[in-house]
């Protein structure tokens, strides 16, 4: 049985992941609201990423026995003012994400709660790769600047871009 402390604070975690959907949702249609339907795709496909992420969260408090209470939460950032803005942006809410996941990777150290430590070492990792991939995709935007052939094959490669439910 966890403990209240972190049993509340792995139930905030799954409705932040939920939130950072939405986050994501709303960089994904500031991207179709300019015609960017590659970028748009890339935030949808992100946005599907946390809703799965948000949905481990929920099964593993089941599986420990815990009741789930899904939370509202505030709307989130809808004004971009580039497409290098709107990576910034999830690039500052993916690092929010990651010092959550190990304030809580510390909880559960502390507390020798080894089944949530097995289970956010999950989400550590995933935390690295998402850290990585938006940084990799906000230094090739500023490395592209005003060439917009090397923008247009960089949506082209976004577009392609699937969820993967092994990730």
């Amino acid at each position: 049985m966890l403990s209240d402390k972190l049993k509340n604070g792995l139930i905030e975690q799954m409705n932040y992941e939920f939130y950072s959907a939405h986050a994501y949702m709303a960089a994904a249609a500031y991207c179709s609201a300019e015609s960017l339907d590659g970028f748009a795709n890339f935030f949808l496909v992100q946005a599907e990423e946390e809703r799965f992420h948000g949905m481990k969260f929920y099964h593993f408090l089941n599986d420990m026995g815990e009741r789930v209470y899904v939370h509202g939460f505030d709307s989130p950032n809808n004004e971009f003012s580039s497409v290098l803005n709107t990576f910034e942006k999830g690039l500052e809410q993916e690092k929010d994400v990651t010092q959550r996941i190990y304030k809580l990777a510390d909880m559960a150290l502390d507390e020798r709660e080894h089944a949530t430590m097995t289970f956010l070492n999950w989400f550590i990792e995933e935390q690295i790769e998402e850290e990585s991939l938006f940084d990799d995709l906000i230094q090739k935007l500023k490395r592209i600047d005003s060439d917009s052939n090397a923008f247009f094959m960089l949506e082209e490669e976004l577009g392609k871009r699937k969820f993967n439910v092994s990730e």
